[in-house]
């Protein structure tokens, strides 16, 4: 309402409010960045000549003690990209290192600040330069495959989306992104079946975003037709053509794909320890017969 009504009146309260950010009470500092980051979604101002002063003041906060100060500097130099995008290619660099900062946070014991920054970083993603983010694509994208499995719905959903983002830079990187493509493959797969459908959702968008990128033709069709949001999915039906497809192009990958999805056998997710097994059995049933041979069967038949 102050970005729209007050505008003239901005500068005088920003510049009233900037030494609260060094407060020695968390409340002040955690109200000031709040104000400063839903500020900085507005475009008012880049119009008052004050987003240079406020980037500044957000990525200041970056080493706040306080957790909750920290995940809303990320909030508010996420939201430059809505208002000022101009903004986000001058200071593309900058902005990247916050983010990949923000991810490896360590004293985020409930990854609130980890989740800011992947957010913040999808949003970001569009207006950046392609030399900025191809120099850290490969860090993030190692960082972030851990959250694929989280407990919490929100880091799943955050991070394979920002993974599926990432794949429109992989260019001149093919042969190394197509190895975090193949690393996630199976999770994706599986977490087709995810309880929650707001990560279904995220796989959804994050297969048809890596299936330009594998190199099978086949493949590519099925996930761009199959997992459109609006259509729903007769997951065995699919999963019997994706191993298949993957057979065919990738006959070498069939222990990697299996030891991967044993370890799903573990699953506290009923239907991803379900799909698991059945993903398997569609795995061997399409290999030809030679490279069958290498299949290892004890850990399969103990399904360790």
């Amino acid at each position: 309402a102050m970005a729209r009504h007050a505008g003239p009146r901005l500068p005088l309260i920003v510049k009233n409010l900037l030494p609260s950010l060094s407060s020695i009470f968390d409340s002040q500092r955690v109200t000031t960045t709040a104000f400063f980051a839903q500020l900085l979604s507005s475009n008012v101002v880049n119009d008052l000549i004050l987003m240079e002063t406020m980037m500044d003041s957000m990525t200041g906060r970056q080493k706040d003690t306080c957790t909750l100060v920290r995940m809303l500097a990320l909030r508010g130099l996420g939201n430059i990209a809505s208002g000022a995008p101009e903004k986000v290619r001058k200071h593309g660099a900058k902005l990247l290192a916050s983010m990949v900062n923000g991810m490896d946070d360590k004293d985020d014991p409930h990854n609130l600040v980890a989740l800011e920054a992947m957010s913040s970083l999808s949003k970001l993603l569009d207006h950046l330069e392609q030399r900025d983010i191809q120099s850290m694509l490969l860090h993030i994208a190692i960082r972030i495959r851990p959250f694929f499995d989280s407990e919490q719905p929100d880091l799943r959903r955050s991070s394979i989306v920002l993974f599926g983002n990432l794949t429109k830079f992989s260019e001149g990187h093919g042969e190394v992104f197509l190895e975090q493509i193949l690393n996630g493959l199976v999770t994706l797969l599986l977490h087709l079946q995810d309880p929650r459908p707001e990560v279904v959702k995220a796989c959804k968008f994050a297969l048809r975003m890596c299936g330009p990128n594998m190199g099978c033709e086949g493949l590519c069709e099925m996930f761009l037709n199959h997992l459109r949001e609006d259509r729903s999915l007769h997951y065995g039906e699919f999963m019997n053509n994706v191993c298949k497809h993957l057979m065919q192009s990738y006959p070498e990958m069939l222990n990697r794909l299996i030891s991967t999805n044993l370890f799903y056998f573990k699953s506290s997710w009923v239907d991803i320890r379900a799909a698991a097994p059945m993903f398997i059995g569609f795995l061997v049933l399409h290999v030809d017969e030679d490279h069958c041979q290498q299949v290892d069967l004890d850990p399969l038949i103990s399904g360790e």
